[in-house]
């Protein structure tokens, strides 16, 4: 009986020890009843438990790896490139003023006095150089025209007076002395035809109008056509028909917006930094780059600041004369060991992070940046010269690691 009564207490005091200490080993709490059987791992989840057909992807995504092929990192756009030295530069914002390019601008003048007859252009349109824009009647050109042709007849008449005096005097037919004063003649009737040719040149008449006068109708003398200098659009015409006008008087205005001039004011704290030919940034309702063609060596003694003048392109019209924009000049330039462009960082959590090309695919890697201006950063710490990373389109990559780890959550 005292032996019955001893296992009993013996039994009672170890089940009371498994309950206390978990810590025992699952085999003795098996045989204590305290426990289910143990469970043996498949031979292949020796180290851990068996993968699903998706857990290995979710894994990756988890440890920052997406694996991807070269075919779909070409097909995602996404650019690689080395890591390297760059430039960081410190911008200085100058308010400018858009202005027409005055190399291409141009006042066209009626060139004679007279009366307008014709108009043939009106604002806005685009013309050829050389193209007919406006008629003006003149008592002026028709004197000018009538001149030139009555010099050239008696020019004609002189050399043909010339060329027979010069063949009597060759066959001593004539005296000398008159084959001299034909010669003379004819040389004084050239340099005048010249002049009247300079005359019509300087009113507006070109070479080839010039030579087809004499077969023009005697009515069409009178006429002077107004033609552009230059091509372009035009942006004034001062002139309705009928008006009388002076040789100087403006007829039209054209202007080739191709290129356009941008206006700048320097003060002298940024002066240091704009020299002529150096690359200026210009940002107003869009944006374009140009070049400082222009630095004015005197400073405005109201403003104490220098006039500077950018060219810059306008194939697309897009700035218009007289528009507000705003010049971004590099006021300072470091050379960093490490420059990558803004783009290729990504915010992940609170971090900065670059994607890292491995042979299997992209790696995420946490960076520290440093200095920057709007095109690059600099990478102080993370990234390091010669390692290849996503520089283009990595935020695909940041959409593919958040839909993984999404995955991964569920």
């Amino acid at each position: 009986m005292k032996s019955i009564l001893a296992f009993l207490a013996g039994a009672v005091a170890a089940l009371g020890a498994a309950v206390l200490a978990p810590g025992l080993p699952a085999g003795l709490r098996f045989g204590l009843g305290l426990a289910p059987p143990v469970e043996t791992a498949p031979p292949h989840a020796a180290g851990g438990h068996a993968h699903g057909p998706h857990e290995g992807h979710d894994e990756e995504a988890a440890d920052g790896t997406l694996r991807m092929t070269g075919e779909e990192v070409a097909a995602a756009r996404i650019e690689v490139a080395e890591a390297g030295p760059g430039i960081v530069a410190r911008h200085a914002s100058l308010p400018g003023t858009v202005a027409a390019n005055a190399d291409r601008l141009a006042h066209v003048p009626a060139r004679v006095a007279g009366i307008v007859t014709a108009l043939h252009r009106r604002l806005g349109d685009t013309v050829a150089a050389g193209e007919v824009l406006a008629v003006v009647e003149s008592a002026e050109i028709a004197a000018a025209k009538g001149d030139y042709l009555a010099t050239l007849r008696t020019s004609d008449l002189a050399r043909l007076t010339f060329e027979r005096e010069q063949r009597l005097w060759q066959r001593r037919i004539s005296a000398e002395q008159d084959f001299l004063k034909a010669r003379t003649d004819w040389q004084e009737a050239q340099i005048r035809l010249d002049l009247a040719r300079q005359k019509l040149a300087a009113i507006g008449l070109g070479g080839a109008e010039i030579e087809a006068l004499p077969r023009q109708p005697i009515e069409t003398l009178r006429r002077q056509e107004v033609r552009a200098p230059i091509a372009g659009r035009i942006t004034s015409r001062t002139r309705m028909l009928g008006d009388a006008v002076s040789a100087e008087a403006e007829v039209y205005t054209l202007a080739d917006l191709s290129t356009v001039w941008v206006e700048l004011a320097v003060p002298t704290a940024d002066l240091a930094a704009v020299t002529e030919g150096m690359a200026v940034r210009i940002r107003g309702e869009t944006q374009g780059e140009g070049r400082v063609v222009f630095l004015s060596p005197v400073l405005d003694p109201e403003t104490r600041s220098a006039r500077a003048v950018v060219e810059l392109p306008n194939a697309e019209g897009a700035f218009r004369p007289g528009g507000f924009v705003t010049a971004e000049v590099a006021a300072a330039r470091t050379t960093v060991p490490v420059l990558v462009p803004r783009g290729a960082v990504q915010e992940i959590g609170g971090e900065s992070i670059l994607f890292l090309r491995t042979p299997e695919g992209f790696v995420r890697r946490e960076v520290m940046l440093g200095r920057g201006d709007q095109e690059g950063v600099e990478v102080v710490s993370g990234l390091y010269p010669g390692e290849r990373y996503a520089a283009g389109n990595s935020f695909v990559l940041k959409a593919e690691l958040g839909k993984a780890e999404a995955g991964h959550e569920h």
